[in-house]
């Protein structure tokens, strides 16, 4: 019986081991899932932020279209 008592207690060890490693993948891919949602939201809050920038650039442009006209 002490043959098998080491042989039972690797593995034990490797179940062990095993059943850290489930989890930590687990972990790992719930952690990757919340990372890829936020940069997909950053990604988009950064494309409304250009279009803004845009918008705003634009109606710079125009005022001092017409500021020059008027100077005229």
């Amino acid at each position: 019986m002490s043959a098998t008592d080491p042989t039972q207690t690797q593995l034990a060890e490797i179940t062990e081991r095993v059943d850290r490693l489930v989890e930590l993948c687990r972990r790992l891919s719930e952690e990757n899932r919340v990372l890829r949602q936020s940069q997909e939201h950053l990604a988009s809050e950064r494309a409304q932020l250009l279009a803004r920038n845009e918008q705003a650039r634009s109606r710079v442009e125009a005022m001092i279209l017409r500021l020059k006209s008027l100077e005229q």
